[in-house]
């Protein structure tokens, strides 16, 4: 009686591995790498320092592996033909290469990121005529508020802005350290109590955009994210009026309810916001110190607006000639 061979072990090894690769392929191809697909001026540029980076230190990386290995092949104990100098010890010609290389690399690198942090500072406010708009953020467990003070409205996990605009935000936590981030718009900034961070973005494309807390926070850490609408003005516009139309304002009360810790909740708009909402949370560890060191004191606003908007010495102190 004949009988069929089974297969052989190698043949299912290899059947197995071109049914994993394509699992993987299957699953990977609708990842898509966000901080390489940016959506803003900021987002751009963090994408072209990353990038150049890359590209210099594969400079060294990628040499060295591969002189690794052809050194291992061609100096192998059983290639009779390749030269034995068991008491060479220098080489002029090599010690240049392997020392300008690389100085060289790190000098530029260290121009480029000196020049780049500077440029992409998250304090700096871009360069724009069109007038900002204006978002204080407030991390809670877990969850995102998003203020709007120049139109009295805030949403929960949801963020709205107008394209080719410039967004000022001012960002805080009611207490547990967090970070605020959008991938493809840009910068990452902490969110920390007591403390007020800041940061400026600008998305040129409209689009939804996954924003989310990029530093561990906790059992809902990985619910804490929001989606980032990117649109024209007229729909920004619309987007304010549907908040001013809501039923529930942003009561103090309402606020402390949110300050509980949940997970998931349920994108909310709200119709109006309590007078000084946000300096209250940054300053709630501070009620009982002295003024300068609150958020809303005159010595703090003074301060704030000399640092972003300083005046030109010639006008500060006048003119010398009249």
């Amino acid at each position: 009686m004949r009988t069929c061979p089974s297969p052989s072990g190698s043949g299912w090894r290899r059947a197995a591995g071109l049914a994993l690769a394509a699992g993987t392929v299957l699953l990977l191809s609708g990842c898509t790498i966000e901080l390489l697909s940016p959506k803003g001026d900021i987002g751009h540029q963090a994408k072209d320092l990353i990038l150049v980076s890359l590209f210099l230190m594969l400079l060294v990386v990628v040499p060295v592996i591969m002189l690794t290995l052809i050194f291992a092949w061609r100096y192998r104990d059983s290639n009779t033909k390749a030269t034995y100098a068991p008491k060479w010890a220098h080489s002029t010609k090599i010690e240049i290469v392997v020392w300008t290389i690389p100085c060289v690399i790190v000098a530029f690198l260290g121009f480029l990121i000196w020049t780049s942090t500077h440029k992409l500072d998250p304090y700096r406010p871009l360069d724009s005529q069109v007038e900002p708009v204006e978002v204080e953020v407030i991390a809670l467990n877990w969850k995102w508020l998003f203020i709007y003070p120049q139109y009295g409205v805030a949403s929960l996990n949801q963020l709205a802005i107008p394209v080719d605009t410039p967004i000022n935000f001012k960002i805080t936590s009611e207490s547990m350290m967090n970070s605020f981030f959008i991938p493809q718009l840009g910068s990452m900034v902490y969110a920390m109590a007591g403390m007020q961070t800041q940061l400026h973005l600008i998305a040129d494309t409209p689009g939804v955009y996954l924003g989310q807390s990029a530093a561990y926070s906790g059992e809902g850490f990985s619910d804490m994210h929001f989606k980032t609408y990117a649109t024209s003005r007229a729909d920004f516009d619309a987007w304010v009026a549907e908040a001013r139309r809501s039923s529930t304002p942003l009561t103090e009360s309402v606020y402390r309810a949110l300050e509980k810790p949940s997970t998931r909740d349920p994108v909310t708009m709200y119709s109006t916001v309590a007078p000084a909402l946000f300096a209250g949370t940054v300053d709630k560890y501070m009620k009982d110190a002295d003024p300068v060191c609150r958020t809303d004191s005159t010595a703090s606003l003074q301060a704030f607006n000399a640092i972003t908007n300083p005046v030109p010495r010639a006008a500060a102190t006048g003119s010398v000639t009249e």
